[in-house]
């Protein structure tokens, strides 16, 4: 069975239930949907930038460290596969600040690369991703609901 294809996925993500203590994002899951009416496999951990301004050309990669292993994740039409996010979170209120003393950065949307399947940029559903020190862990795709 082939790697879906980038057009033949909707992306969207929303923060966490589960997420590290702080004012950031913490942590976010990365929904994808296969659109098609034909069957697609998902496989393996994603590449993540930060799209400034929400523009994909002016992308800042982030450092990923990858949790879990990758198996292949089978979408039928309409099925759906997830991965987890999870960022250095922002401390304090307001603007924040970071433990490490960088400065918080946020970014209104990410640009999620899967191998094989393509770049999906993606906003959350309620805010924009805060994050610090540029690095995140992120799970493989998975056909099981991250919380």
């Amino acid at each position: 069975m082939k790697t879906c294809a980038a057009a033949s996925l909707k992306a969207i993500a929303y923060q966490a239930a589960d997420r590290p203590q702080g004012t950031g994002t913490g942590a976010a899951i990365v929904q994808f949907t296969n659109t098609t009416a034909t069957s697609c496999v998902l496989q393996g951990h994603p590449t993540v930038a930060g799209a400034a301004n929400g523009s994909p050309e002016l992308n800042v990669p982030l450092k990923v460290t990858p949790t879990g292993s990758a198996s292949p994740v089978k979408l039928s039409p309409g099925g759906q596969a997830w991965l987890k996010l999870t960022f250095v979170q922002v401390q304090g209120e307001g603007d924040g600040y970071c433990e490490s003393g960088s400065a918080p950065v946020v970014y209104p949307t990410m640009v999620i690369g899967l191998p094989g399947a393509g770049k999906h940029q993606v906003a959350l559903d309620d805010g924009q991703f805060a994050e610090c020190d540029g690095t995140l862990t992120a799970t493989a795709v998975t056909a099981t609901k991250p919380s």
